[in-house]
């Protein structure tokens, strides 16, 4: 198995921007031969803090998931109503505007590597749903009949399920709920022919249920819809500490094996990721991947790179145990 990594959460500019600690860092991604791409952050241009060192520094077999949600959630820390499934149509034009950008950065990556090297673009269903700012599915399936209007260059439209909004719970994200995401992905790809995907984050699952079932339930719900296009193993944990408590920090999984990289109470263990992968047909998938944060963040590039390689070994693990 080969794996897609959001090494953008493991990477030392989540500390600070430092161009010769970057360029290590991604020298040892391009030794790591499990990695078959990267989820990458997208902000709103092709890197958050130089395009040109990112194009000389990537590897160029790579595969690339860009993920939107660095840059959501710093859209809606301007403007709440930010969102593709908004209420609020000047909400949803400033997303649909974010979007297309995303656009503009696939086509100056496919044209520095001279191929479409850009395999999914993971969108999500802001905004946060509270008393003032509300989302629908009638906006969420006009977004994306419109987006899929457009070209991708390659690149299929997915969305990443984060936790849903919930009535009395503190929430992360605080997104649209799985089956009015499922209902609307449904309904476009009925009318329009197209293959508008599901991905599972297993950590963000976790915390919307406040429980290990609800990544289970999540994955298999979208796989019987056939919408699952992938899942991305992050964890969290139900107690406090460096990661906190049900939050959104892409906690390394639990100690396992002989791996000597891991979290103290992660609640995503060995076990929980074997279960994950069993709830579907696994080789249907368009990729499996993980995404780890550390706290604190203050590792080496060397322990930042040790932390990947042992995920990616338990992955390799739970894959062989099947």
């Amino acid at each position: 198995m080969e794996y897609m990594i959001g090494a953008y959460a493991t990477a030392p500019s989540t500390h600070l921007w430092d161009k010769e600690l970057e360029t290590i860092y991604y020298q040892e991604l391009k030794s790591q031969h499990k990695i078959i791409g990267l989820e990458h952050p997208f902000v709103g241009r092709l890197h958050p803090f130089d395009d040109e060192w990112f194009l000389k520094n990537i590897d160029c077999n790579w595969q690339f998931i860009f993920t939107s949600i660095p840059g959501v959630m710093g859209q809606l820390a301007r403007d709440p109503h930010f969102g593709i499934a908004s209420t609020n149509e000047a909400g949803r034009q400033s997303a649909l505007a974010f979007y297309q950008k995303a656009q503009k950065a696939i086509v100056k990556l496919n044209s520095y590597l001279k191929k479409e090297a850009v395999s999914h673009v993971k969108i999500h269903t802001a905004p946060k749903i509270t008393t003032h700012t509300q989302s629908s599915i009638q906006a969420l399936i006009t977004s994306l009949e419109t987006m899929q209007s457009w070209n991708w260059y390659g690149a299929k439209l997915v969305i990443e399920h984060c936790d849903a909004y919930i009535p009395g719970q503190e929430a992360e994200k605080g997104f649209m709920r799985l089956e009015d995401e499922i209902k609307a992905v449904k309904q476009v790809n009925s009318k329009l022919n197209s293959d508008i995907g599901i991905s599972i984050n297993w950590g963000r699952s976790a915390i919307e249920a406040r429980n290990t079932n609800g990544p289970l339930q999540h994955i298999k719900q979208a796989y019987l819809n056939g919408v699952l296009k992938g899942i991305i193993f992050s964890g969290t944990s139900d107690v406090d500490g460096p990661y906190g408590q049900w939050k959104d920090t892409h906690m390394p999984p639990a100690q396992a094996l002989f791996l000597p990289c891991y979290a103290e109470n992660s609640l995503l263990t060995m076990e929980q990721m074997k279960k994950s992968i069993q709830q579907c047909d696994y080789q249907q998938l368009d990729y499996i991947g993980a995404k780890i944060s550390l706290s604190p963040n203050e590792a080496s590039v060397a322990q930042r790179s040790a932390y990947i390689k042992s995920i990616t070994a338990l992955l390799d693990h739970v894959f062989e145990v099947q």
